[in-house]
């Protein structure tokens, strides 16, 4: 796909999906350092930051390809923002309801894209994502904030009334991503299937845009220039599970809970 018809694509959908970024068996390497990684310390499932204590999630978030996606549509000069690993085992009753993005980021603009790296097959079985095209020339929608163990979303934050009919899934093979707007709406049902969903979610900004919750918040420049210093630096992982890196880690974890938790009530 040229640049143009992506852009346009990007545009009128608010997602892009499926780009493919790295081969298969590059994507069975990735897995196998995730898993690794597991049996060392533990799950690392939903936890902030992923690619300043693991060399694999930096390696990706910094893959050519990747930022060649990420410019067509924000421009030149990136912040890598943040990256999670977003794991639902087999037959789990683990989903992700209707919501946007940057709902609860007190981030200043919508300069910003969320890449999801298939690590694993993401398919309608295993619970791959769905996207509602167009959703995000709307703006932000109202979010509820449910009580709901089974849902990944730190806050269960939920759009409600989405009629799902309007839906596309957006299914994956290992190696392929999708990449949304921060306000395009979208979810995940749970895995029935037997292989675990491993995904890589990444996300990047505009170096222009501005956390305007939190005065300490953090990034890293993959590409281009900053010309504005509005974040300080992350530090990249140079070995994995160094100890003063997972410290570290321990206080931008915290840092993103009271950003969501001063981000304002929907």
């Amino acid at each position: 796909m040229s640049q143009s018809k992506r852009y346009a694509t990007w545009q009128r959908d608010g997602y892009l999906s499926p780009v493919r970024i790295i081969s298969a068996t590059e994507a069975s390497r990735h897995r196998r350092a995730l898993e690794d990684a597991e049996s060392e310390a533990g799950p690392q499932h939903y936890l902030d930051k992923a690619h300043t204590v693991l060399t694999s999630p930096l390696e990706l978030a910094r893959h050519p390809a990747m930022l060649d996606v990420v410019e067509s549509l924000i421009g030149p000069d990136v912040l890598l923002y943040n990256v999670v690993y977003i794991v639902k085992e087999p037959h789990s009753p683990a989903h992700v309801s209707w919501h946007q993005d940057l709902t609860y980021w007190g981030l200043d603009s919508d300069e910003q894209v969320s890449a999801w790296l298939a690590l694993a097959p993401a398919t309608e079985q295993s619970g791959c994502m769905r996207m509602i095209p167009g959703s995000h020339k709307h703006g932000r929608y109202g979010h509820a904030e449910t009580n709901d163990a089974s849902n990944v979303l730190k806050l269960g934050q939920t759009v409600a009334g989405i009629d799902d009919a309007d839906a596309q899934l957006c299914s994956l093979q290992p190696g392929e991503a999708s990449f949304h707007h921060g306000w395009t709406l979208h979810s995940s049902g749970p895995n029935s299937s037997d292989d675990r969903r491993i995904g890589l979610n990444i996300q990047y900004l505009a170096t222009r845009v501005r956390q305007m919750k939190h005065d300490e918040d953090s990034a890293m420049l993959v590409r281009g220039v900053d010309n504005y210093g509005h974040f300080a630096e992350d530090i990249p992982a140079n070995r994995d599970l160094d100890p003063e890196a997972l410290a570290r880690r321990d206080a931008m974890v915290a840092r993103f809970k009271d950003i969501y938790e001063a981000s304002g009530q929907s």
